[in-house]
């Protein structure tokens, strides 16, 4: 599958390709090695069905679509990627955004694994095992290929991403929290669009935080991350074709250089001199009010918090504790240490660190930033303990925080911010995927989407 989920549509609308084809496709692309570990469940029946019965004229014209472990289909459950809710009910209904991608004309082809309750950007599940990381433009398998060690996907959504880089869907429904759209999309050489979280109703998923998760979705072109979050938030994203020499754009210097690969800094710098030399005007800034995210956060967090008054119940019976992912659960139990008025005084402090954000951005049309300051790294460096080597697992252990933490600083940023941002492609095609990400305040989804479109068109002209 070379192109898009926009043009494929495009092609069964014209009666020029048939979605029952396309559905053949992807369903031999689910079942392939590229797979492994990346559906809980399958539906390729009823995909099948819905490719073949679906009106031509349909936005999404019966393609292959799939779906992340925490959004209710109905019938079917909704396990979060954990064997804690292996039992639970199954779904009465859809999910909001499940049920507004079938009334779109989705085929929905299956559910994917993510990291347990989406608690971390790395990708890794010790329970169902982790889909290694491809490259949708160049894809290969690198857990066979014994010169290239198999690498992390990202996470949470990791099924997800690599559902589209495999050929398996053409879209993916996902959520992101701290990054889990972005770094999953930037690690497999995808598009993946963070919409402003108010944008698209979470009715229907088991939540990590509700003040931060946004249901948004992994694609192939910005074109398609159009389409899609039309169709999740039910509302038009206007045209705008003005050229990019007529946005002001922006990159902040603070933060989100640090620590970076050299590789990551040379893709990134490469991308905005290309940008520059096709007339685009991007000012290096100082945006001071970064520094003082850490701050914000030191009383604990929204996601431990949010999160453990969920698991609570979960957790305070020592049987279903030891069935968590330790490193999940250790994040979890961290937000039982906040009290009722360090939760107040975080929201607080977050409303104020918002609006003086907004104040020092606003002159700017976007930003421009590295996705993730590092490529991803092998899944093997970041393995889950087994026990059978103690020092391994310590070194492993002791790698996945680095990682983790490294590769949601970046895109964790926005959520704070309430803001909307997208990640695109800027790699060359020798290199591993990396991702530059658009980014803006809350309700800047049209503008971040327009600017995003115009830089992708840009910088496909030039590679």
């Amino acid at each position: 599958m070379q192109h898009d989920l926009s043009h494929a549509a495009l092609e069964i609308r014209e009666g020029r390709e048939s979605a029952s084809n396309l559905m053949e496709l992807s369903i031999a692309a689910a079942q392939s090695p590229l797979c492994a570990h990346v559906f809980s469940q399958t539906f390729f029946d009823s995909a099948r069905w819905a490719a073949a019965e679906t009106p031509k004229a349909a936005p999404l014209a019966g393609l292959a679509i799939s779906i992340k472990d925490l959004f209710d289909t109905e019938g079917s459950r909704s396990a979060a990627s954990s064997v804690l809710l292996k039992d639970a009910p199954l779904a009465a209904a859809n999910a909001t955004a499940v049920e507004r991608l079938r009334k779109a004309g989705a085929a929905i082809i299956g559910r994917t694994h993510m990291v347990e309750f989406a608690f971390s950007g790395v990708g890794v599940n010790p329970h169902f095992g982790t889909p290694a990381a491809l490259d949708a433009r160049h894809p290969a398998n690198p857990q066979l290929a014994p010169t290239q060690p198999a690498r992390v996907p990202g996470g949470s959504s990791s099924g997800a991403a690599v559902s589209i880089a495999s050929g398996a869907a053409w879209a993916a429904l996902g959520s992101d929290t701290g990054g889990s759209i972005r770094i999953p999309a930037a690690l497999n050489g995808l598009v993946g669009f963070k919409s402003t979280a108010r944008l698209v109703p979470l009715t229907g998923t088991v939540p990590l935080s509700p003040t931060l998760d946004t249901a948004c979705a992994i694609t192939r072109s910005v074109r398609d991350a159009v389409l899609i979050h039309e169709i999740l938030a039910e509302r038009k994203v206007p045209a705008d074709d003005r050229p990019l020499s007529q946005w002001r754009l922006a990159v902040p210097r603070q933060i989100f250089f640090e620590q970076i690969e050299p590789a990551v800094k040379t893709a990134f710098e490469h991308s905005i001199s290309q940008l520059q030399a096709a007339g685009t005007a991007i000012e290096w800034i100082d945006l001071p009010e970064l520094e003082e995210l850490d701050a914000v956060n030191a009383i604990g967090g929204f996601s431990p918090t949010e999160s453990y008054a969920w698991h609570r119940r979960y957790l305070n019976n020592p049987e279903q504790a030891a069935l968590y992912d330790p490193r999940v659960r250790s994040r979890i139990e961290r937000g039982a240490q906040m009290s009722a008025a360090d939760y107040l005084d975080l929201l607080a402090a977050r409303k104020a660190w918002i609006a003086k954000m907004e104040a020092a951005i606003a002159p700017f049309d976007a930003l421009l930033s590295p996705t993730t300051p590092i490529c991803a790294p092998t899944i093997a460096s970041v393995a889950p303990a087994n026990g059978a080597n103690p020092e391994a697992d310590a070194r492993h252990d002791a790698e996945f925080v680095r990682v983790n933490t490294l590769l949601l600083r970046n895109t964790s940023v926005v959520n704070m911010l309430d803001g909307c941002a997208l990640s695109l492609p800027c790699h060359q095609a020798h290199e591993l995927p990396m991702g530059l990400m658009i980014w803006h305040a809350a309700l800047h989804d049209d503008a971040v989407l327009q600017i995003s479109a115009a830089i992708e068109a840009t910088l496909q002209a030039v590679n």
